[in-house]
């Protein structure tokens, strides 16, 4: 199960054949050096550099897609991609390396392509557009490109959309299967057991059968019992309620299936579900969107979690937060530090994720809907987007200056319009995204204009009755 930030692993290994040929060897090579043969074995040397570069983050994306989505091994086999063109990509065992796409492979092979918004590798597909024709980048229209003078970006733009980026300088480590090597069953403790809850609540969308686990936490109670019998059940496993190394990949690859993750038209994981790509806060006095996040979650946390203390959303990582910070760790058994070290923002992520995953999309109730855990921005599509629309039209009979906009849940420039004039207007940085400081500061408002002047019985009016 995806798990975390992509990273690149030291070795990959290769399947010499079908996926389903048991026959065919594995073979476990460094990952720059497959890289370089898949993109010898497809590419000439002599394309523009732009064309090659362009096309080898395709490689690259889609080579990490299969890494982690663990789309082979969540299916039972011992590893992580096929030489099959039918499948994957061509890798010749033994071949040559032409120089040139060496070289660029050097310079580029811990960068991948991302849809925003999402954090996994996108699953960049891509074919010659000659002989073979298909839903993204073409090899040879990719040379004609380059030779108009595209640069590589914008021949990936062009192929996959403008809603694209390029992760820098990805960390490397070693690719170690995400099971954890032992069976989680009830009793079970630990961030493990946390994701399980994450992705099986997840996949229920989609198998209703399945019962929603409640609360998400660290323990593998009844409730989770239930809806690990249940998820066994509908795939064909025996219902035991024991998550072993087959109910693990199988939900793995479920909720890869459901969340299209191995797709073009990938759902996306967001924030909520896989830490974001930048670097933890550790210091006093840190601002920024990583306070943000901290201080939100927290203020989240600390309403569901007796033990966690409150903390004000301040912008600033202030001794109340880092109490916080200490409060929730020793709530999740982590070294008591008060910074926000890798294990703490991941766990602070799994924390949240379960609490917006059972907390209902529900503008008529006068509690605030959970920020989504994933920045809001222009060519985003999704029913937070909707109560972002819903938030600022029903703003807009107070405020006019700030503009309605129709609730498709499509967020395209009108909406970036009105999220402008609301930061103008309540004088925040002008940006034309929604990360959790803006997206509290729209809720505070309009939960103040719909529902702050409803009086209590018995409350005064506000107004003499004659």
């Amino acid at each position: 199960m995806p798990t975390g930030t992509p990273f690149i692993p030291e070795n990959i290994t290769v399947h010499l054949g079908r996926p389903d040929n048991p026959n065919a060897r594995n073979v476990t090579v460094s990952f720059p050096e497959y890289i370089k043969n898949v993109a010898s074995s497809e590419l000439y040397p002599t394309w523009p550099e732009s064309a090659l570069r362009a096309n080898i983050y395709a490689i690259i994306s889609y080579t990490l897609n299969r890494v982690y989505t663990e789309w082979y091994r969540s299916q039972g086999y011992d590893f992580d991609i096929t030489n099959s063109t039918a499948f994957d990509q061509s890798f010749v065992e033994n071949r040559d390396i032409f120089e040139p796409i060496s070289r660029i492979v050097d310079d580029i092979f811990n960068n991948y392509i991302v849809r925003q918004g999402s954090i996994e590798p996108l699953y960049a597909v891509y074919c010659d557009g000659v002989e073979v024709q298909c839903n993204g980048l073409y090899q040879w229209g990719s040379v004609d490109l380059a030779e108009q003078g595209y640069v590589p970006y914008d021949i990936l733009t062009y192929y996959y959309g403008d809603d694209i980026n390029i992760v820098d300088n990805a960390p490397i480590q070693p690719n170690i299967p995400t099971y954890p090597g032992t069976p989680l069953q009830l009793g079970s403790t630990g961030s493990d057991v946390n994701r399980l809850q994450v992705q099986l609540n997840r996949i229920s969308s989609n198998y209703p059968a399945i019962p929603k686990i409640y609360p998400v936490n660290v323990t593998f109670d009844k409730s989770m019992e239930n809806s690990v019998k249940e998820f066994q059940r509908i795939f064909n496993l025996p219902p035991t309620g024991i998550v072993d190394k087959s109910t693990w990949y199988k939900i793995n690859y479920i909720y890869t299936s459901v969340k299209k993750l191995a797709d073009l038209g990938s759902e996306g994981l967001t924030l909520e579900e896989t830490p974001v790509q930048f670097a933890p806060v550790t210091e006093i006095g840190a601002t920024g969107l990583p306070t943000q996040y901290i201080q939100y979650y927290l203020a989240v946390i600390g309403a569901y979690y007796k033990d966690v203390l409150p903390v004000e959303r301040t912008g600033v990582y202030d001794e109340q937060t880092a109490n916080s910070v200490r409060s929730f760790q020793q709530v999740y058994g982590l070294p008591v530090t008060g910074t926000v070290d890798a294990a703490t923002w991941n766990d602070l992520y799994r924390a949240y994720a379960g609490i917006v995953e059972n907390v209902p999309i529900d503008i008529n109730a006068p509690n605030a809907v959970l920020f989504p855990g994933t920045v809001l921005a222009e060519g985003m599509t999704n029913s937070y987007v909707k109560v972002l629309q819903e938030w600022l039209t029903y703003i807009h009979q107070t405020y006019p200056e700030i503009p309605e906009v129709s609730a498709t849940g499509y967020f395209g420039p009108v909406t970036r319009n009105a999220v402008i004039a609301f930061q103008r207007r309540f004088g925040l940085p002008v940006t034309g995204v929604v990360a959790p400081a803006l997206w509290s500061a729209i809720s505070d408002v309009y939960s103040d204009l719909r529902f702050g002047y409803r009086k209590q019985p018995g409350q005064y009016p506000g107004y003499i009755i004659e």
